[in-house]
């Protein structure tokens, strides 16, 4: 039985964790849990799975993850708030399964150099269908990784069309429920241009082979092409309970924990090419990748700054990555450390504000 700590429980990922848990009480016990702020509900959820150790917030969390002996540790905390919680967590030894991909992608070499082989799981659905597939080859035999994206609920849209849409219209997304920071990266595919600086740490292969095709029924979840010409996709229904239980249980799988395809009935799945033009966080999100050190946090910190300004109805849609553009653009690099990498942040977030004030 494999104890496990549920950072976030509160959230979406975080319920739906609770969930597989709930039903496969033979294989997993909670031992933790963590929220931002929602007392009672954490309270509640104690309660349900009789879990001593709670905590709130970003720096209990990291208590947690050091005073209670865990096998796996889920990070579904937020945003580049949950940094923190992953080192903790990496420091325990435990295996670390990882919704919080900000974490990764800010902390970039400093989580990597503390990560033993095999010690990060991914949960994104992306990812986790990049890590089953990966599992059929070598990393010398990968060509390239292709992740898919649904296009959230602007695909085919031009970019001029994109420049009055309602804060309620990018919260609108066609296949998944997330919260209100994600839902709107899906929506400006800023989402899908972190998963790919995620994919590239997780997986050590090189931007120039990691690709992006539209894929709107959201069942074929990311593909590996192999050297040989072969690719080999994962699908399934959307349904983050799949990805959610490998990494509880990683590598072995949890029965029944999701429902199959229905291969008796006409099923049309289609994929098309990105438009870079509408959508150009993807783009730019390669390049920070491709620059490294402190950029993908600056890259994250001003999003989440532009995301709120948003939905406060300060700013337009265009303006989110317009206004990141223009704060990695006038970044200066700095120490990759902890300490830099904060303080990169906090410039980013500054930055981003001084920008947005004037928009």
């Amino acid at each position: 039985m494999r104890r496990i700590i549920v950072l976030g429980s509160t959230g979406s990922i975080g319920v739906q964790a609770l969930d597989v848990i709930a039903r496969n009480p033979h294989l997993f016990e909670v031992v933790g849990l963590s929220a931002g702020t929602n007392r009672e509900k954490l309270a509640e959820q104690a309660a349900e799975f009789g879990v001593e150790h709670t905590a709130l917030g970003a720096d209990e969390s990291v208590s947690l993850v050091e005073t209670v002996a865990a096998d796996v540790v889920l990070n579904g905390i937020t945003g580049s708030v949950g940094l923190g919680p992953t080192l903790a967590a990496l420091r325990s030894g435990a295996t670390l399964a990882l919704a919080n991909k900000e974490s990764l992608i800010v902390g970039g070499d400093l989580v990597k150099g503390l990560a033993a082989p095999g010690q990060i799981v991914p949960v994104d659905s992306e990812h986790s269908a990049l890590a089953q597939a990966l599992r059929s080859g070598t990393h010398d035999e990968v060509r390239r990784l292709v992740l898919t994206a649904s296009g959230g609920p602007f695909r085919g849209r031009t970019r001029e069309s994109l420049r009055d849409v309602s804060p309620k219209a990018a919260l609108a997304h066609p296949t998944w429920d997330m919260g209100l920071v994600v839902t709107t990266n899906s929506a400006t595919l800023v989402n899908k241009g972190l998963e790919i600086i995620e994919a590239h740490l997780l997986f050590d292969i090189d931007y120039d082979r990691i690709d992006v095709a539209v894929h709107p029924q959201s069942i074929v979840h990311s593909m590996v092409e192999f050297t040989d010409g072969s690719t080999l996709a994962q699908a399934s229904p959307p349904d983050m309970r799949l990805p959610i239980s490998l990494g509880l249980s990683w590598p072995d799988r949890v029965p029944g924990v999701g429902v199959p395809l229905d291969w008796t009935t006409v099923q049309t799945w289609t994929f098309e090419p990105l438009d870079d033009s509408a959508f150009p966080a993807v783009g730019l999100a390669k390049e920070v990748g491709r620059a490294g050190s402190t950029y993908p946090a600056v890259f994250n910190a001003a999003n989440e700054q532009a995301v709120h300004a948003f939905h406060e109805g300060r700013i337009g849609y265009l303006d989110i990555v317009d206004t990141v553009k223009a704060v990695v653009d006038a970044h200066e690099p700095a120490s990759a450390d902890l300490e830099g990498v904060l303080d990169a942040e906090r410039w980013a977030r500054t930055q981003a504000d001084r920008i947005l004030s004037r928009a």
